[in-house]
C-alpha cells in the first residue's frame, strides 16, 4: 500500500531509525528474544518510513527490520583477570574480520537496497539518517544505486581527500551563505523551541578507508548549520549534514535543512508504537510477538499521520482521517450526547476518538495524551465493526 502511494511523488523521503524493545520481564517463552539487560536490547527494530517532502506528513512503512542478537557463552567462573583479556582479544579479532553484511550497521545498506527495489524508478528516494548512519558504506552503496540519494548526519570529523583538511574545519571557514528558523520538537532532554541557524553549505570529498576496493573519494555536499542565539540554559543546535544532493543554492540547501527537520517522526512513530501501541507489553512466545508487532505498526503510522494533521491541518476535513463507515458511527455516537457542530474537521474527529478512549471533557485544553488516543482508536474499531454486523445479519 505504501508502495502505491508513493508511486505519484517526483521524490520521497524515507526516514530510518533503530530502536530497541526491552522484554526482559518475561520470565518465560524466552527463547527468539535475545540476551536483555547488561547489554542485552531483546528485540531490534529497524524502520524505514516514507515521508511528502513538502509537507512532512508520513506516508508509511516502506520497510522495516526485526532481529535480537545472540546470548553469549558464559566465561569460566574461575577465569582470571589475563585469561578475560586474551578471551577479550580473540573476540574483537574475530568480530573484526567479519564481512559488513553479517554486521547490525548493514542494516543502513540494507534498507536502501530493499526500498530501491520496492519503488519505481520514476520516484527518487532520498534516505534521511541520524548520526548513527554516517557510514563510509552507505555513501559508497549509493553510488550504485540508480534513484537513491542520502542526507545523514555527520558523526565523524572525516579527513579530506584534499591536503588532509578536516570536515568541520573546513566548514567552519565557509561564509555563511544565509540565516533559517527551523521548529524543534521537545524531547526529554529540551523543550519545543524555534531554532535560528546560521548555516554555510560547500561541496567536499570524502577520503576512502582503505578497506574499499574503490579508493575515488565520495564527492558530496556538506550543509553546516549552528545556531545562534540560543535560549540560556539549552544546547545550541549544530546540525552538520552530508548528502550525495546536489547544493549550489541557498533554496536547496533550506530545503535540505526542513528535510532533515523531519527526522523527528521516526522517533515520534518508535514513541508511540512503545508508549500507545504498549508494544513491550505483550507477553507472548517471540514468534507470535514480531507477528504482533507488524500489525501494531501499521496502528502506529495511522496514529502519527492523524496526529500530525491534528497539529498542523486542525480544519481540515474530517473525511482526511476517518473513512465512511468511521465517519458514520463517530456521528452517531456523538450525537447521543451533544449537538454536532457544523463542519466536521480533523480536530472534532480527534477529539471525539479520544473521548472514545476516555479523554475527560473537561481537560479538552489539555493535549491528547498518545494512548488515549489509541484506546479510542480500537474502540471505534469495535464499534465500526459491530455496526457492520448489525447492519448485514
Amino acid at each position: 500500500m505504501t508502495t502505491a502511494a508513493v508511486e505519484e511523488y517526483k521524490e520521497i523521503l524515507c526516514v530510518g531509525d533503530t530502536t530497541y524493545l526491552d522484554y526482559r520481564s518475561i520470565k518465560e517463552k524466552r527463547e527468539g528474544y535475545g540476551p536483555t539487560g547488561n547489554g542485552g536490547n531483546g528485540l531490534i527494530l529497524h524502520s524505514a518510513l516514507a515521508i511528502d517532502p513538502q509537507n512532512g506528513q508520513s506516508i508509511g512503512l516502506l520497510w522495516q527490520k526485526l532481529w535480537n542478537r545472540e546470548h553469549k557463552p558464559k566465561p569460566p567462573q574461575d577465569e582470571t583477570v589475563e585469561a578475560k583479556k586474551q578471551r577479550q582479544k580473540i573476540a574483537r579479532a574475530v568480530a573484526s574480520k567479519r564481512v559488513f553484511e553479517e554486521k547490525e550497521s548493514y542494516r543502513w545498506v540494507e534498507a536502501m537496497l530493499e526500498t530501491e527495489k520496492k519503488v519505481e524508478a520514476s520516484t527518487r528516494l532520498i534516505h534521511v539518517f541520524d548520526r548513527e548512519g554516517d557510514i563510509t558504506e552507505v555513501f559508497d552503496q549509493v553510488r550504485q544505486l540508480k534513484h537513491t540519494g542520502v542526507l545523514v548526519r555527520a558523526a565523524h570529523d572525516r579527513s579530506l581527500d584534499k591536503d588532509s583538511q578536516r570536515l568541520w574545519d573546513k566548514m567552519e571557514s565557509q561564509p555563511i551563505q544565509f540565516q533559517q528558523e527551523i521548529n524543534i520538537p521537545a524531547t526529554p532532554k529540551r523543550k519545543a523551541r524555534t531554532a535560528k541557524l546560521a548555516v554555510r553549505f560547500a561541496p567536499v570529498q570524502l577520503r576512502v578507508p582503505y578497506r574499499f576496493d574503490n579508493r575515488d573519494p565520495l564527492n558530496v555536499y556538506a550543509v553546516y548549520a549552528s545556531e545562534i542565539d540560543c535560549p540560556v540554559g539549552e544546547i545550541p543546535l549544530s546540525w552538520m549534514l552530508l548528502t550525495t544532493e546536489i547544493v549550489q543554492d541557498v533554496e536547496r540547501a533550506a530545503t535540505l535543512l526542513r528535510w532533515y527537520s523531519y527526522r523527528w517522526h521516526i522517533e515520534e512513530f518508535h514513541k508511540i508504537l512503545k508508549s500507545g501501541c504498549q508494544s513491550e507489553r505483550y507477553r507472548l512466545a517471540a514468534v507470535s510477538m514480531k507477528t504482533l508487532l507488524g500489525f501494531l505498526s501499521v496502528i502506529a503510522v495511522e496514529l502519527l499521520q492523524v496526529t500530525y494533521l491534528h497539529r498542523t491541518q486542525p480544519d481540515a476535513p474530517a473525511t482526511d482521517v476517518l473513512n465512511p463507515l468511521q465517519l458514520q458511527v463517530l456521528t452517531a455516537t456523538v450525537a447521543k450526547r451533544k449537538k454536532l457542530p457544523p463542519i466536521l474537521t480533523v480536530a472534532w474527529a480527534i477529539e471525539s476518538v479520544a473521548f472514545l478512549g476516555g479523554f475527560l471533557e473537561h481537560r479538552r485544553h489539555s493535549p491528547i495524551g498518545i494512548q488515549v488516543l489509541w484506546r479510542g482508536w480500537l474502540k471505534l474499531h469495535d464499534l465500526s465493526q459491530g455496526w457492520l454486523l448489525a447492519k448485514y445479519t
